[in-house]
């Protein structure tokens, strides 16, 4: 199993998941942040640490959000790898909780 970041990092990408990860298995893009699957180790540490409350389990990631599945993995292969944590966009609070995000994504 692996973890998946949802809808909601777009435009918050807050790393502080980032910090705790064993196996730096985050990746980068300009508005948002994702898990490789093959890289994952299920250890549930970044869940807990995502303000914006966007990492979910992929066997409970909300049904509205399945897509995510496929678009971490996608896009975990072209964006660079992120092991250190960095500041939060200045706007992420404004963006937190703001429903249909997805057509914000930066690629």
């Amino acid at each position: 199993m692996t973890f998946v970041v949802g809808e909601n990092c777009i435009k918050c990408k807050h790393t502080t998941c980032v910090d705790v990860c064993p196996v730096d298995c985050f990746y980068e893009g300009p508005n948002m942040l994702v898990i490789h699957p093959d890289e994952c180790i299920d250890c549930a540490l970044c869940e807990p640490e995502c303000p914006a409350e966007a990492i979910f389990a992929e066997d409970e990631v909300p049904e509205d959000q399945t897509n995510f599945l496929e678009l971490n993995a996608e896009l975990a292969e072209i964006w660079p790898n992120i092991s250190e944590p960095k500041p939060a966009p200045a706007d992420a609070e404004e963006w937190d909780g703001k429903p249909n995000k997805l057509a914000l994504l930066e690629r």
